[in-house]
């Protein structure tokens, strides 16, 4: 089996050979058998677990590079009412162990009617959309400097997501 254990970081200039389309939780792997969206089988087979983002490239051991798109998934866009009530907000969602991602003034989780109810509860605004979700990596390892950056990585969020009220 073709095995892939080189990962290229998304500000690298490779030319791919194919993509591979996952979610969040496929993004963060260590070794699992997977298929590229034209069809190549694979073991994606890393030293260490790796989050990977939209736009890094998976290097195979026969010289070809698929490039990581992320996938679209169901999540809340969730606004406060001003930046103290969003980190507050954020804080709760912190208590709860939520994996979330940063925007600069909004949080996107995944979509839960329980935390839904919850936030609405704290007066916050909840919208539905699909988008891809990259979410802050952790204190203890996992978290990726580039999270901060938003410029590029994120351009288009809520223009490109369905919205649902």
């Amino acid at each position: 089996m073709i095995r892939a254990t080189e990962i290229h970081a998304r500000e690298a200039h490779f030319h791919p050979d194919d993509t591979i389309t996952l979610d969040e939780m496929q993004r963060h792997r260590r070794r699992m058998a997977m298929v590229s969206d034209g069809g190549i089988a694979f073991l994606l087979d890393l030293a260490e677990t790796v989050r990977l983002r939209d736009g890094d490239g998976i290097g195979l051991d026969d010289g070809r590079i698929l490039k990581v798109k992320a996938k679209a998934e169901p999540l809340y866009v969730v606004r406060g009412q001003n930046a103290t009530h969003l980190l507050t907000l954020a804080w709760h969602l912190g208590n709860r162990h939520q994996a979330a991602q940063i925007l600069e003034d909004h949080l996107l989780i995944r979509r839960e009617p329980v935390l839904r109810a919850m936030l609405e509860g704290l007066k916050a605004s909840v919208i539905e959309i699909d988008a891809p979700f990259d979410p802050e990596g952790g204190a203890y390892g996992g978290a990726h400097v580039a999270s901060y950056d938003h410029g590029d990585a994120h351009a288009g969020h809520e223009a490109t997501p369905h919205a649902h009220d």
